[in-house]
């Protein structure tokens, strides 16, 4: 299966990080600022074909996407690849001197939320995200533009059962931990060495929250401080401060 990938930064990013399967590029017809000069140079170096096109041959390649015929360039590309065993991630993640950080995503649907996670988790030093077969939007061209390329360098897994999977984490010495509005243990006072190592981060749906089998599995259940009128933050947002509450912990402890 081959998909259509457009915006600078999504072609950008997969180009970069060369995990899909790269087939050709085509470029509107027109005049091309720096930054697409720039983009043309790193597929022809990864030897991609370079096509250029007319307007009638771009907006038969665009469909009836109004955004992508705005674009200047589209990238041919298979399909992010995806891990279907949980087992696995410590060996594709590799070894990090923080831990290998996880973030799994129960029951969170929108790709809006989830391309945001994924930036965020990327640029929190998250090496992994978990999502289950249901109730979690497909890794689509969308879902990459919504995160600006940044799950292009993500290690996805898509698991049957996130209880399963939390399971087989903690079985390999994960310690998982989750946010919860009514949890007891405020996130900045958690000990250092509770968000040190390898962790699962749990984010549950905005409204549902954790479901009850995978916040069993929980080991440490915190709440975000709050001192405005809100009762809750988005999960995107909530995702953003747990994984840089972590990323400044563990920068402390690992850096000189």
């Amino acid at each position: 299966m081959r998909e259509r990938l457009y915006g600078r930064h999504v072609i950008e990013e997969a180009l970069r990080a060369g995990r899909r399967e790269l087939h050709r590029l085509w470029v509107r017809s027109g005049p091309l600022g720096p930054e697409w000069r720039a983009v043309l140079e790193l597929g022809r170096l990864q030897g991609l074909v370079v096509e250029p096109c007319d307007t009638q041959k771009w907006n038969s390649l665009a469909g009836s996407d109004e955004e992508a015929r705005q674009q200047r360039c589209l990238l041919e590309a298979g399909p992010l690849p995806v891990l279907n065993d949980v087992r696995k991630l410590r060996e594709k993640c590799g070894s990090h001197p923080g831990g290998v950080l996880v973030v799994a995503l129960d029951g969170v649907e929108d790709p809006q939320n989830v391309g945001t996670l994924a930036r965020v988790a990327d640029a929190a030093g998250a090496q992994a995200l978990l999502l289950t077969n249901r109730r979690s939007p497909p890794l689509s061209p969308a879902l990459s533009r919504a995160s600006a390329g940044a799950i292009e360098w993500q290690c996805v897994a898509r698991i049957p059962n996130l209880v399963r999977g939390l399971k087989d984490l903690k079985e390999g010495g994960f310690w998982v931990l989750a946010a919860d509005p009514d949890a007891d243990q405020v996130l900045f006072d958690l000990p250092d060495a509770l968000l040190a190592g390898d962790l699962v981060v749990v984010l549950g749906a905005e409204g549902r929250g954790l479901r009850p089998g995978v916040r069993a599995q929980v080991d440490h259940l915190v709440s975000l401080p709050m001192q405005g009128r809100v009762a809750s933050l988005n999960v995107a947002t909530a995702g953003a401060v747990i994984l840089y509450e972590r990323m400044r912990r563990t920068r402390i402890r690992v850096e000189p």
